[in-house]
């Protein structure tokens, strides 16, 4: 079918029938709800730049499975080009969207287990590379989006999975048939599950040997019988409903929890199946790609940021004011800071024993942290440059109120040349960055904690080398 339009790309989404909740109330329509088109919108614009010539070389390559133009969103990546690549890409959309685009978790499940397939096949003999090899010729033949189910709800923290008291705390294999497994569990802060074609499911953590029927990987399409979206709250939600004040007018961000209710998977979709040792490095190679894509994705909104920023300068006057423009620069310095360490982590990438390529855990994880305290510190320096009404502007209404819209058009008229209006459209933007409450405690918890990343680091640092090398400089003898 090769690269989908935007148009039919959201026909496709439209054409799916999930089972869908939000507050309180059971969803007919997906594509035409205004909260989760703003989502399939912004997950659409990876279809759009796609198309577009300017990106084509970026955003399409040669698959080697088809040996067709696939998008990069569905290619595990192959080369360190490929690594690099995957943050470029991420960049470009989120420059593009300001917020989440929703397709990256996906393209780290599939890169994950174009790994962790045949390292489990290899010591067991199973078939787990296979099933995804087809899984994946499907996903690039019909240019699909995929939602990575990886959050289990968890019970309680200090509880392995098979001592919770509800056995069902993390997503289990609940019965096994002839022609596949049966699941029921739960996954939390699945952004975009409902823009997505497919739902790519991996463990959460670690696994220990009683814990075999949490060990599961699987494929299951979004409107699979018994799967359930529970759409989940954030601070602007309903002015994306109401289609007022909304800021950011065409894209936004939504995470449901996923419920899978006794959900029928064939073998044929499932990827791994009781192999316990490798949910860990099922876990850690997803949430190292993950990281990675943030670098990618938050530079591109920290981007967005500062052009908000500095329109908003030239709206108020104050463009040349110095200490804003430090202001700004310190905004530029935290973006390139997050892309090179994720371009960095690309370069030091090493091929893998199935062929697949893998990053610099190390510098990916830097990055994340790196993402936790500066995506914070770039809203408030943004919003410092801005101005204070980026906190309490009149509604809309108020603006088209006759009894009280010319009296405000008068007062919040800045610079002689700009209209009024595009300053409270400018502003309405820089609000909907530094509030999307979803996005920004993602930028903290995306892809794992920030002790987790931590934890990371260090379990994957060589510290010997570094040992030796001050032992060396100190005189000390081996």
């Amino acid at each position: 079918m090769g690269i989908k339009t935007k148009e039919e790309y959201i026909a496709s989404i439209g054409a799916l029938k999930p089972t869908a909740y939000m507050f309180g109330k059971k969803l007919t329509s997906i594509v035409d709800n205004p909260r989760l088109r703003a989502g399939i919108e912004a997950t659409g614009a990876t279809y759009e730049l796609a198309n577009m010539p300017e990106n084509k070389d970026l955003m399409i390559t040669i698959s080697p499975l088809i040996n067709e133009p696939v998008s990069r969103f569905t290619l595990p990546p192959a080369s360190i080009e490929d690594l690099v690549a995957r943050v470029k890409v991420n960049r470009k959309v989120a420059n593009y969207v300001g917020t989440c685009h929703q397709r990256c978790t996906g393209l780290d499940c599939l890169s994950t287990l174009a790994i962790v397939t045949y390292d489990i096949d290899k010591k067991y003999g199973t078939n787990y590379n296979k099933n995804f090899t087809e899984f994946l010729k499907h996903m690039q033949k019909n240019d699909l989006t995929a939602n990575a189910g990886v959050t289990d709800v968890k019970g309680d923290r200090s509880l392995a999975p098979h001592e919770q008291v509800d056995k069902d705390m993390f997503v289990r294999v609940v019965e096994k048939r002839d022609d596949g497994i049966v699941v029921r569990g739960a996954k939390a802060h699945q952004t975009g599950s409902l823009s997505s074609h497919e739902i790519i499911v991996i463990p959460t953590r670690a696994m220990g040997k009683n814990d075999k029927d949490y060990s599961v990987s699987f494929a299951v399409p979004s409107d699979t019988k018994g799967l359930i979206h529970v759409v989940g709250r954030s601070s602007l939600d309903m002015r994306e409903l109401d289609g007022c004040d909304i800021g950011n007018a065409y894209y936004s961000k939504y995470c449901p929890t996923l419920i899978f209710d006794n959900v029928f998977v064939p073998w044929e979709r499932v990827f791994m199946c009781g192999e316990t040792e490798f949910a860990s490095e099922m876990v850690i190679k997803f949430s190292s790609f993950h990281r990675q894509s943030h670098g990618g994705c938050k530079s591109g909104k920290i981007d967005c940021m500062v052009g908000a920023a500095l329109t908003l300068m030239d709206y108020n006057g104050t463009s040349k004011a110095g200490h804003l423009k430090q202001k700004v620069i310190d905004m530029i310095h935290r973006a390139e800071t997050l892309y090179g360490c994720c371009l960095a982590s690309s370069y030091e990438g090493k091929q893998q024993p199935s062929g697949a390529y893998f990053i610099d855990t190390v510098l990916a994880n830097a990055s994340k942290i790196h993402e936790g305290k500066e995506m914070a510190e770039a809203t408030r320096l943004m919003i410092d440059a801005c101005g204070g009404f980026v906190a309490d502007l009149p509604s809309d209404r108020d603006f088209e109120n006759p009894d009280i819209g010319d009296l405000l058009k008068k007062y919040l008229k800045a610079v002689d040349t700009v209209p009024v209006e595009n300053r409270v459209k400018m502003y309405r933007l820089a609000e909907k960055l530094a509030l999307e409450s979803a996005d920004t405690i993602s930028d903290i918890h995306g892809g794992g904690s920030p002790e987790a990343h931590r934890v990371t680091i260090f379990r994957e640092t060589d510290v010997e080398s570094k040992k030796k090398a001050a032992r060396r400089l100190a005189g000390i003898k081996e």
